[in-house]
């Protein structure tokens, strides 16, 4: 699993109808269009799929439809958003016959912060109950795992394989990757700072703006890969605008805003999350304008 989890794996929005129910003939549709823009593979039922709002049925239906429309040409992540040990363990368990490449679960999001060897018990029972990698989605703000916490939690739990490091902190990330071991998956969720991520180590991305604009963020992969840092930065700075554009409150919606300006189809948020405001129609839209035809054409 150490090499076929790298490189760019874009969380899904999930697309709701009208109604609010899932539509998986839209979720289907963009996991051909990702492909088709070059990511390694995908992620669904994260924070940018809303996985919070999701029903455990809910939550294998889109990892579900993910996979069959993946067919075989990447993995699929699938995101595990609960807020208790008994639960996590439960959707773990309701995800365990499908072909999944690994979960990506949250620590608890509640108020109260476990101790760090309440931590290590969570993921340790997750482990035990299901056959599946974990990564561990470090972005609980209030719950936020250090990294010589997270690097315990590697060496004792055997059956959780890395760690997707979100926050701005390039401090915390770069001490992770310099903690971790080479069979360690470390992925990055620094949104706004993927050419360091990749430059410091991390083995790929999972990160809303992979969504927001994929073929970028692919080029912009594959040339720190090929030590082709000039283009690097040059992508980098065409992102970070995009980023500034959608981060907030509602990014899910602001995604869907990015993908509905590349006629692509995301749906609606799940309430009470607003749509992106007409301010920020404006933002992201001049921002994508920014994000180069030759960037986004080179993996045409």
């Amino acid at each position: 699993m150490n090499n076929l989890l790298r490189g760019i794996l874009p969380p899904m929005v999930t697309p709701f109808d009208r109604n609010e129910e899932v539509d998986v003939r839209a979720l289907a549709a963009d996991v051909d269009y990702l492909l088709s823009s070059g990511v390694q593979g995908v992620t669904v039922g994260g924070s940018t799929g809303e996985g919070h709002t999701l029903s455990t049925d809910e939550v294998r239906r889109v990892v579900g439809t993910a996979i069959e429309a993946v067919a075989g040409r990447g993995p699929v992540v699938a995101g595990v958003i609960t807020d208790s040990t008994r639960q996590t363990v439960a959707r773990a368990k309701a995800l365990a016959d499908l072909d999944v490449a690994a979960l990506q679960i949250t620590p608890v999001h509640y108020l109260f912060n476990p101790t760090p060897d309440m931590h290590v018990r969570h993921f340790a029972a997750i482990a035990e109950a299901v056959d599946l990698p974990i990564l561990i989605y470090n972005v609980v703000p209030h719950v936020y795992l250090a990294p010589d916490l997270l690097v315990r939690i590697l060496r004792e739990v055997p059956g959780v394989a890395g760690v997707k490091q979100s926050a701005e902190d390039m401090k915390l990330l770069a001490d992770l990757l310099l903690w971790t071991e080479p069979q360690d998956i470390v992925m990055s969720a620094v949104d706004a700072l993927l050419y360091p991520s990749f430059c410091l180590g991390a083995k790929g991305a999972i990160a809303a703006i992979l969504a927001a604009a994929p073929r970028t963020c692919v080029h912009l992969w594959e040339a720190v890969q090929a030590g082709d840092h000039a283009t690097g930065l040059k992508l980098h700075k065409q992102l970070l605008p995009l980023w500034n554009a959608i981060v907030g409150d509602n990014l899910p919606a602001n995604v869907r805003t990015a993908m509905r300006l590349q006629d692509r189809d995301g749906g609606r948020p799940r309430a009470p999350m607003p749509e992106s405001s007409p301010a920020q129609v404006v933002a992201i839209e001049e921002a994508l304008a920014g994000v180069t035809a030759e960037a986004q054409g080179m993996l045409a």
